[in-house]
């Protein structure tokens, strides 16, 4: 092992018995009386009752050199929380050890590591003190905390009474000023606004940058992307990658894509009496792969196949894309003269390339008709193939989460005189 290392994990695992408590010390008279109510039925239980077990971590190992910036990103249920809960000592594994250089700060969720009761100012200190600092130590970045979470009228407030944005403004700042060598950071961020985002990544580059190690989770890809310079993917509760940013953010859009991207078939009930109908749909990558989710700078291929019982003059087809609301985002139509449809033709396949950097982040799926203009609409399929679009990296993503339409603009800037 390199001398520059911060975090080793070797065989990490946490098992967890479904539906067992841990005993208490002692128990009150309430306790008692239903720790006897379930031993009674308990009893009544069959002998041989199978014990349902769940790995949340499971043969994981992982070197983290002193000043790395690491994305861990995966499904929900991929066990991104439960390590950060064995590194900062929240919970004990099952197997595997886990060797720390360094203090370690955690903010994994809203009301982690405050004390309800005691005030802001109050849980500074606590703070400070549980990491090992000195009371000179904490006083002298006091006024760094604060400023940093804009929250100097309320300091002197129980923070059970802050918003969780105040809350978590206070959180982060106290992690990362009170100089820990590890910062573990789960999905919190979230709670913030874009500009306390971006002032937050300002704030774990420069912790990086003094040597110290971050490790971040997150579902938001741009944030990963803007961060950390490695990622790690996690799959069902083992390490499935590891590497650069890029290449894991890709696997995991693929690995997603894969298990939504199934193909829109046409039920034969539906198109018994149909000269024209569209019998199959798919949203796929330009490799030609099924796929559902896209990062922002990919091409899109919605791929489809219409059948022909009676050729119809004039036709044509229309492909729109809609958002989660159901709003018309936009549309393209082609005829069937353009795609080289013939009286004789039986059928025809057909591709629209929706360009990358067009769609911004978000859902949706596609409306798609075939139609005779102003005279008869022959088929039609609503909400059909739902993909979605996740920003990995565009300019925009410094704004994740903020609503700011529906297409990248291909607009151009033009700079005049600057004095």
């Amino acid at each position: 092992m390199n001398s520059d290392w911060a975090i080793c994990i070797e065989n990490l695992g946490k098992k967890y018995r479904l539906g067992a408590t841990a005993q208490p010390p002692s128990l009150a008279l309430r306790e008692v009386l239903e720790k006897r109510l379930r031993s009674l039925l308990r009893f009544q239980r069959p002998v041989h009752q199978p014990v349902d077990e769940i790995w949340a971590l499971k043969d994981f190992s992982l070197n983290i050199r002193q000043g790395e910036r690491i994305g861990i990103i995966g499904a929900n249920g991929a066990g991104k929380t439960t390590l950060l809960k064995l590194l900062s000592r929240i919970t004990e594994p099952s197997t595997g050890k886990i060797r720390l250089r360094g203090r370690v700060a955690s903010l994994l969720e809203v009301g982690t590591g405050f004390h309800p009761e005691l005030t802001g100012r109050e849980n500074i200190y606590l703070n400070g003190a549980l990491l090992g600092m000195t009371l000179q130590e904490i006083k002298r970045r006091f006024d760094e905390i604060v400023a940093f979470a804009e929250v100097e009228r309320f300091l002197d407030t129980p923070v059970k009474r802050y918003s969780s944005g105040m809350y978590v403004r206070l959180a982060f700042a106290v992690a990362a000023h009170l100089e820990p060598e590890i910062l573990l950071i789960d999905e919190v961020l979230a709670v913030g606004d874009a500009r306390f985002q971006q002032k937050c990544l300002g704030k774990m580059r420069e912790v990086s940058g003094q040597g110290r190690t971050v490790l971040f989770v997150t579902h938001q890809m741009g944030l990963v992307s803007q961060l950390c310079e490695r990622a790690i993917l996690l799959q069902n509760g083992r390490l499935a990658l590891s590497g650069k940013t890029e290449e894991v953010i890709t696997t995991y859009l693929r690995d997603v894509g894969n298990r939504g991207g199934q193909n829109f078939i046409r039920p034969e009930s539906e198109h018994a009496n149909k000269d024209l109908y569209i019998a199959e749909v798919a949203t796929r990558s330009v490799q030609n792969q099924p796929l559902a989710a896209f990062g922002h700078d990919e091409e899109i291929v919605v791929a489809l196949r219409a059948k022909i019982r009676r050729y119809r003059p004039g036709a044509v087809i229309d492909v729109m894309v809609k958002d989660r609301l159901g709003r018309r985002i936009f549309m393209n139509q082609i005829t069937l003269d353009q795609i080289g449809v013939r009286p004789e033709s039986h059928e025809f396949e057909l591709q629209l390339k929706i360009p990358p950097r067009f769609l911004t982040s978000g859902s949706y799926s596609l409306w798609i008709a075939l139609q005779v203009p102003y005279q008869e609409q022959l088929d039609s399929i609503d909400e059909v193939s739902p993909f979605s679009i996740v920003d990995t990296g565009s300019e925009m993503s410094m704004h994740e989460g903020y609503d700011y339409g529906c297409v990248f603009s291909p607009c151009r800037w033009e700079v005049g005189k600057v004095s």
